[in-house]
């Protein structure tokens, strides 16, 4: 028999470039192809993460080189708890076996939701003992004040054979554009300057003690302008790490994907920057230029980027820091 064909490879652009006022802090994780896991019928998993940092690079680096690798192996420990629980015939009427499949289904959703947490609380707890900066697996050597105020946020996207799976912490934020339009697939922990954009969280910290405090922007204790984070141990328990999550079926009309920080989304949204990357990945120049595509397609071998997604990264990240954004920015983005 045939080796079924491999999964295509998503197209992905990325970049980088440190904000007006503060070193480059964040971190980007790209891993196409990930892992084959049970629940995703052995086929390959696709896996983008934005980690937006702050009181240091600590925690975002750790998130960076150890985030993927945790959720591998929650997933290998999945396979063993689905096998021990399957066992569903395939026989019986055509009501019964679609019933028996929206069950798998759902199993399988909680199952990855499962995971998600599990890997989020695992996380969280490394990032309160150790740091990139010292090595993964050994106590930091970091002074006591710089791991307590360093944290990170963290919003990750896992494309499966038929499903997008967004987990968020944070501010961070994870777009898909479908049919033309901008659809979320997370949502800001963020405090405003008035009030928090998200009551509940206000509800939530208040209920555990803790206060938002009003100036330039609302802060937790006064302090950090997000009700939930990875790290951030001076400030347990009033920042949570427990992600929120969004799992929904993949469709044709799918196009691409935007992770970015805060960096982006202050100052350009959703909508703006899906029709920035619309435009470019059909080749053509937003601001009209003509000679837009001899940038990534240049005969001569002289192509500036390596992809239209790396040319819709770039754009992204200029509007941003022309409209005068002040944090670092991060514009990862997947062609689905």
């Amino acid at each position: 028999m045939a080796d079924a064909p491999a999964a295509p490879v998503p197209v992905v652009g990325a970049i980088s470039t440190p904000g007006r006022e503060r070193p480059m802090e964040d971190a980007i994780s790209v891993r196409p192809h990930l892992y084959s896991p049970y629940i995703n019928r052995n086929l390959p998993i696709d896996f983008f993460a934005v980690y937006d940092g702050h009181g240091g690079p600590h925690a975002a680096g750790l998130l960076r080189d150890r985030m993927h690798l945790i959720l591998i192996d929650e997933l290998m420990m999945v396979r063993i708890s689905l096998d021990l629980t399957s066992g569903s015939s395939s026989s019986g009427t055509e009501s019964s076996i679609a019933r028996r499949e929206r069950l798998e289904a759902q199993r399988i959703k909680e199952a990855w939701k499962r995971v998600l947490r599990r890997c989020f609380q695992r996380i969280d707890e490394m990032a309160l003992v150790t740091c990139s900066e010292c090595g993964i697996g050994v106590p930091c050597g970091c002074p006591p004040v710089t791991l307590g105020m360093s944290g990170s946020t963290a919003v990750l996207v896992i494309l499966t054979a038929d499903s997008i799976i967004a987990a968020n912490c944070g501010d961070s934020r994870a777009v898909l554009s479908r049919g033309g339009r901008a659809l979320p697939l997370s949502n800001d922990h963020k405090l405003s300057a008035q009030l928090p954009d998200r009551i509940d969280e206000r509800s939530r910290i208040e209920a555990l003690g803790g206060r938002v405090e009003f100036g330039d922007r609302a802060r937790v204790q006064g302090i950090l302008s997000m009700s939930r984070a990875i790290g951030d141990k001076y400030l347990k328990p009033y920042i949570s790490a427990e992600p929120e999550l969004s799992i929904i079926k993949r469709i044709p009309e799918d196009e691409f994907l935007i992770l970015a920080s805060d960096g982006l989304w202050d100052v350009v949204s959703s909508e703006t920057a899906c029709h920035v990357a619309r435009m470019c990945l059909r080749g053509e120049d937003p601001a009209g230029n003509h000679n837009f595509m001899p940038w990534v397609e240049g005969a001569d071998g002289g192509a500036i980027f390596s992809s239209r997604s790396a040319v819709a990264a770039a754009l992204l990240t200029r509007l941003a820091v022309g409209r005068k954004s002040l944090d670092n920015i991060k514009c990862p983005q997947a062609i689905i």
